[in-house]
């Protein structure tokens, strides 16, 4: 009774409804009616993930079968964990796993601050026609096909008439065979690979200093900060998440460096460093037949960058608080 009274002249609580399955669907509905250009946008790229990316992953289960033609994947009889015993086992796994890690850090370690650090130069340039040739000048390079890149290269390097060996020679040094030496591989790999993406990815840093708030430049203005200590203050703070995710997102792809350029400047005198996991995937599966194997390697890849990826995303989360979830 005297809970009755006290709610005479109060807004009575509402019960909280459960939103029922066809509710739901209702309201599904009324978004796709509403917003239907946005998931007919979304539409495409979802289906080649699902098509390209998930379907595939399958066909996996190759790796732990004896893959016979006439039976197919799922005909094939079992054989377990084989596969990966026999790579394990070859003879030349850790020049592959050593080769791997040591072409995928040096890209990695070069590679990704010289993006950062041009992206601060661009963002530092007053003159805007001055800052439209440089970004046309070094973002041009990433639209260049790989075959071309490693055309231009092997012109280039070449012994006789190449550029560098034809500037050796007037200098009075003797010519240098650049891709027939195994200890030049690597550099030769990376230092190219960066000329032609590192304009590509400094774009993503201007992005994210374009969103940075100009009031903090007035406020470093105002106490009397230089140029530098408002790169240091201001600009790095301000695109340090968008450097912790794509830091996070090149460590899980360490052991998944590029094929086609690696196997294009690939020859038979720098293959003891040249050969990755990526090339003797090809190699053995297509060109020798051996799909079962080849399955069982690139799934091997595949669980060493998931677990890096892991690995680096909680770190980061823990050190920075930023993370990809």
């Amino acid at each position: 009774m005297d809970g009755e009274i006290a709610w005479e002249g109060k807004a009575q609580p509402q019960p909280i409804r459960k939103r029922t399955k066809r509710s739901r669907t209702l309201e599904a509905r009324k978004s796709f009616k509403k917003h239907w250009q946005l998931y007919l946008v979304v539409l495409p790229p979802l289906l080649f993930f699902l098509i390209f990316k998930y379907y595939p992953m399958a066909n996996a289960v190759l790796a732990f079968k004896d893959y016979n033609v006439i039976k197919g994947i799922w005909g094939s009889p079992w054989v377990g964990m084989k596969n990966f015993k026999l790579f394990f086992d070859n003879p030349i796994f850790w020049d592959l796993i050593r080769n791997t890690i040591l072409l995928s850090g040096y890209l990695l370690l070069a590679g990704f601050p010289i993006p950062i650090l041009l992206a601060l130069m661009l963002n530092e340039i007053r003159s805007g026609r001055f800052k439209r040739i440089v970004q046309l000048v070094t973002f041009a390079p990433y639209f260049i096909s790989t075959v071309v890149m490693v055309s231009i290269i092997m012109l280039f390097l070449a012994p006789r008439l190449g550029f560098a060996n034809v500037a050796l020679n007037h200098l009075g040094f003797d010519s240098i065979n650049f891709l027939g030496e195994p200890g030049m591989f690597r550099s030769i790999y990376v230092w190219s690979d960066i000329w032609q993406t590192a304009g590509y990815s400094a774009v993503i840093y201007l992005a994210a200093l374009a969103g940075i708030d100009p009031t903090l430049y007035e406020a470093a203005k105002v106490d009397g900060a230089s140029r530098f200590q408002k790169i240091v203050h201001v600009d790095l703070p301000g695109i340090l998440p968008t450097i912790v995710v794509i830091l996070i997102l090149n460590v899980g792809n360490v052991m998944a460096i590029g094929f086609e350029k690696v196997y294009l400047l690939q020859n038979p005198l720098n293959q003891s460093t040249s050969e990755i996991i990526a090339t003797y995937v090809y190699s053995i599966g297509l060109l020798n037949a051996n799909y079962s194997f080849a399955t069982a390697v690139g799934l091997f890849n595949s669980v060493i960058n998931l677990v890096l990826l892991l690995l680096v995303n909680g770190i980061a989360k823990r050190l920075t608080s930023n993370s990809i979830w």
